[in-house]
This record gives C-alpha cells, sequence and structure tokens, in this order.
C-alpha cells in the first residue's frame, strides 16, 4: 500500500493549498490504495496563536512545504484515526517543532510516529474555542476522531464516510459501488463492519450532529458544501 501510495504521490500534480473559509486552507492529491484511486486531502487551520494545525495526510514535498511555511508556523500535526498514517512519519520529520496528537490506537499502530498526545473529547487550550473534537465510539479498530472547525462551520473527517464522484477510474467505480460508498456521501461497508457497539456509534454520530456545521470536509472525495447537516445525517440513518 505505501509504494503504491507513494507512486501516486511522485507522480501528482501539485495542487496546492487554496483557503476555503475563515482561517483555513485545504490541498487534494491523487492516492491509490490496491489499485483505486481515493485521494486525499490535508486541511490546515489557523489557531488564534497564529499557529497552523494540520490535519495531516499528505507527504510535504517542496512546493506544499513552502506554502505552508509561508502561511505561519506549523504548531499541531494530528493523526486522525488508527488507519489514516500514510505521510504521517514523513509529515513530522519535516517539522519536528510541531505537537504530535493521534488517535487512541495509533501510536501503536505505526511505531514510525512521534511521540504523541491522545486525542480525546477535551480540545488543548491553545484550540479551545476553535477547533472542538470528538472521538467516535462503538468502532475501536478505526478510533476515528472528527473536528469541528467553529470559524469555518466546517466538520472535518478522516474515513469516518467518503464522497467519491464520477469521473473516477472503472477498478474505483465497481469497487466502491461494491462498498456502498460511491457517487453519495456515505459511510462504507468495510466502515460500517468496524462498529462494534452500534448504541455508542449512535449516541457519537448524535453528538456530531449537535454541532452547527454548514460543510463536510472529508478526506477522500468531494467536500460538502450545501446541506451538511442533513446529509451527514442521512448518511447514517440506517446505522443508528
Amino acid at each position: 500500500m505505501r509504494n503504491e501510495a507513494q507512486r501516486g504521490a511522485s507522480q501528482r500534480d501539485h495542487v496546492l493549498l487554496h483557503q476555503t473559509g475563515t482561517d483555513i486552507w485545504e490541498c487534494q492529491s491523487p492516492h491509490r490504495v490496491m489499485g483505486m484511486e481515493l485521494g486525499r486531502r490535508l486541511t490546515v487551520v489557523r489557531l488564534p496563536s497564529g499557529r497552523l494545525w494540520a490535519h495531516a495526510s499528505l507527504p510535504p514535498d517542496a512546493p506544499l512545504k513552502a506554502q505552508l511555511d509561508g502561511l505561519g508556523r506549523l504548531g499541531a500535526i494530528v493523526g486522525p484515526n488508527c488507519m489514516h498514517d500514510d505521510f504521517l512519519p514523513e509529515f513530522a520529520a519535516a517539522y519536528p517543532q510541531a505537537q504530535f496528537h493521534a488517535a487512541p490506537g495509533l501510536p501503536q499502530n505505526n511505531r514510525a510516529l512521534p511521540p504523541a498526545t491522545l486525542l480525546t473529547d477535551d480540545p488543548p487550550e491553545e484550540w479551545e474555542g476553535v477547533l472542538e473534537h470528538h472521538l467516535v465510539r462503538g468502532m475501536p479498530k478505526l478510533n476515528e476522531v472528527v473536528f469541528f472547525h467553529r470559524p469555518s462551520a466546517s466538520l472535518i473527517i478522516a474515513d469516518l464516510a467518503f464522497n467519491l464522484r464520477p469521473p473516477k477510474p472503472w477498478l474505483t467505480r465497481v469497487v466502491m459501488r461494491m462498498n456502498g460508498s460511491y457517487n453519495r456521501f456515505a459511510p462504507s461497508r468495510f466502515a460500517r463492519s468496524l462498529i462494534s457497539d452500534r448504541a455508542a456509534f449512535s449516541e457519537s454520530i448524535g453528538r456530531i450532529l449537535r454541532w452547527d456545521f454548514r460543510r463536510i470536509v472529508v478526506g477522500h472525495g468531494e467536500n460538502v458544501e450545501g446541506e451538511a447537516r442533513r446529509t451527514f445525517e442521512g448518511a447514517f440513518t440506517s446505522i443508528r
């Protein structure tokens, strides 16, 4: 998987960060997993201190690093779940001054990562009031931490749901249709299979829906820019 990811990264066009709301920037890149083109997104937030917070998933190549450095000093890198870890060691190594924050279980799954502060539902003082987060209960093999960025009213997720839209290569279309998450915002069947406590998971979805988000920033696919809360609720209705 890593070799394919690296090949995809080396072949990508350098689409750099662009601002999508108040104090939030994003960058997308092609990303292949087992032959499927899923894409990946880096999300960057400017904190009240002026330092940057990165929901990291791309290799910090020279053009991207130059633009990041131009925005400010990177102070925090987050690893949002136990599986979304490609390029995190490289990203952390490129910014040794940044504090690394990880979902519970991620440091044990990837020993190449630096020492981490584990993410809980309580935000660190540096981003309190700007970024809220919640560890989704009921799926401990994923342990995804989702984030709510108040200034841009953005819900930031990694693998909790996909939003892959046409056009996509045939293998991606076939496999993701079988996975129940092609051409719509939805959790994959694989993600659903990781739910071991439906009641706890349902409670977490309800908690997320209490946030007043108006867009969803996804790790894979296109962001949801309209009817975000309704779309999110609809995607998880059958599971709850």
